[in-house]
This record gives structure tokens, C-alpha cells and sequence, in this order.
């Protein structure tokens, strides 16, 4: 966070002194990336406290609200690179593409290092994703910054350095969609997007044997990497419920990576919904 926000203020001035838009929407990248950071940093700090009788699962939701949020970020972005884009392609200003390209090449290197502390921790995770999927677009804020200073440089055509940027928005279209989209689905508690409900009916039916009825099946994810999941479970009257139950445990934890799972046991109808 501290690498990212220091080095914004440099490309700030290097962007005013240079009149570049590449420049600038670079620097502007780099402040979302310093938020998302510091709101990534916030959310793993809250989501290490205890439950307690308000938060009865904790507050580990929070780095998928963190997650959410800087999903948007990077689609306002987004908005404000295709504005300015298109207004420079109409009334080009002028660009030093010197000061610019030395100011790209040197931000360069220090997203390469913030994608190397970040990179291998967002496996699981939607919060460092979001914040990794930042540091990417800032890397390709660099590369075409650098592009475009070295065009200007060799050639004085300063409509690359727009054009580069209309690339780096589209870029960052689809991360910043596919992190929102998949976020407000974990909020609105949405079954996880690999798992197939009837397939995992199916499987309980057929993979243990005192299974005869599955309904007000649930599944849910607290995080990425905690998914949760409630359900009625029919059994035969002889069957023994404490068995069932630990075959049931077992098989969500194997096959699903369920870990937390609340399951009620009938053997005659379903309590919700009794039989006449």
C-alpha cells in the first residue's frame, strides 16, 4: 500500500509536467490500488476477530464487501480513462513524451514488485484478487505509458497516447465486472458458480444408502473459501441417525469442501411441511 501511494504522487507530477493521459489515468489507477490495499489490509484485520452475540458467524464477510467494493472502483476507473480518452482524441494537447516515458518505466518496476509480494495469495480469496486485479491494470497502465512515450519520442504522434489508454479501460472491463458480479453473488448468498445442486442430491442419494429423500437443500458461501450449507435429509425408520449423520459430514467435507453444514434428520414427512 505504502510502495503503491508513494509512488503515485510521483506520476501525478510526472503526469502534470508531461501532459500525458496515459500518465494520468495510470496515477489515478494507482490511487484505487492504494484504497483497495488499504481496504484489503482493514478487512483482514476485521476478519480476525472473534464472533461474539451481534456477528454470530464473525466478520469474515467483510473481505468479500471490501472485495465488492473495489470491484466497482475498477469499473468507475474504467468510465474516467474512456472519458478523458475520447476527449484528448478530439482536442489532442500537447505530450513530452521524455518525462513520460522515464516516469512509466521506473512506475513499471514498482508495480512488478507489488505484483510479486501480492501474486500466489488469491487462490481462495475475491479480497486479494480484487486488490492483485489493481496492481495487473497498473502494469498495463506502465506498459502502454511506455508505449506511447516511445511512439511520441520517435515519432510526435500524441494520439497514441489516448488510444493506448481506450486499450488498458477495455483491459480492465472485464476483471472489474467478473469481481463485482461474482461478489454480489457471495452478498446475496448465491450458491457457489462450480457448484451443481442436483448433482450433489443425486450423489447423497446414491453415495449413502440410508438416504431415501433430500430437500430444502442450501448452499452458500461466507467466503471463498468457506461454504456452508443446510438441508432436510429423509431416512428409513430403522436406520440409525448418529451414523447417517457422520456418513453425510464426511461426504460434504470429501467431495465438496463443506465443513460447515447444518442438517436435520426425518424419518417420517418433514416438519415444515407435515403429511395429513
Amino acid at each position: 500500500m505504502l510502495l503503491i501511494a508513494g509512488f503515485m504522487l510521483v506520476e501525478v507530477a510526472g503526469a502534470l509536467f508531461s501532459g500525458s493521459l496515459a500518465l494520468l489515468a495510470d496515477a489515478g489507477h494507482m490511487l484505487t490500488d492504494a484504497a483497495a490495499l488499504a481496504l484489503a489490509w482493514t478487512a483482514f484485520r476485521l476478519s480476525r476477530r472473534p464472533t461474539d452475540h451481534a456477528k454470530t458467524y464473525g466478520y469474515y464477510r467483510f473481505e468479500v464487501v471490501a472485495a465488492f467494493i473495489n470491484g466497482l472502483a475498477l469499473l468507475i476507473l474504467v468510465g474516467w480513462i474512456l472519458w478523458e480518452a475520447v476527449e484528448r482524441l478530439i482536442t489532442p494537447p500537447p505530450v513530452l513524451g521524455g518525462p513520460m516515458l522515464a516516469v512509466a518505466i521506473v512506475g513499471l518496476l514498482v508495480n512488478l514488485v507489488a505484483f510479486r509480494m501480492l501474486h500466489g495469495a488469491d487462490q481462495d480469496n475475491l479480497n486479494i484478487r480484487a486488490a492483485l486485479w489493481h496492481v495487473i491494470g497498473d502494469i498495463l497502465g506502465s506498459i502502454a505509458a511506455i508505449i506511447a512515450g516511445l511512439v511520441i519520442v520517435y515519432t510526435g504522434w500524441t494520439p497514441i497516447d489516448p488510444i493506448l489508454s481506450l486499450l488498458v479501460a477495455m483491459l480492465l472491463v472485464r476483471a472489474g465486472w467478473s469481481l463485482t458480479k461474482r461478489t454480489l453473488n457471495i452478498l446475496m448468498e448465491g450458491a457457489p458458480e462450480h457448484l451443481d445442486l442436483d448433482e450433489l442430491r443425486d450423489k447423497l442419494i446414491q453415495t449413502i444408502p440410508q438416504v431415501t429423500g433430500v430437500h430444502h437443500l442450501h448452499v452458500w458461501l461466507l467466503t471463498m473459501e468457506r461454504p456452508m450449507l443446510t438441508v432436510h435429509i429423509e431416512i428409513n425408520t430403522k436406520d440409525n441417525t448418529d451414523d447417517t449423520l457422520i456418513r453425510i459430514k464426511r461426504f460434504l467435507s470429501d467431495h465438496y469442501g463443506i465443513t460447515h453444514s447444518t442438517i436435520q434428520i426425518e424419518r417420517e414427512g418433514c416438519a415444515d411441511h407435515p403429511y395429513d
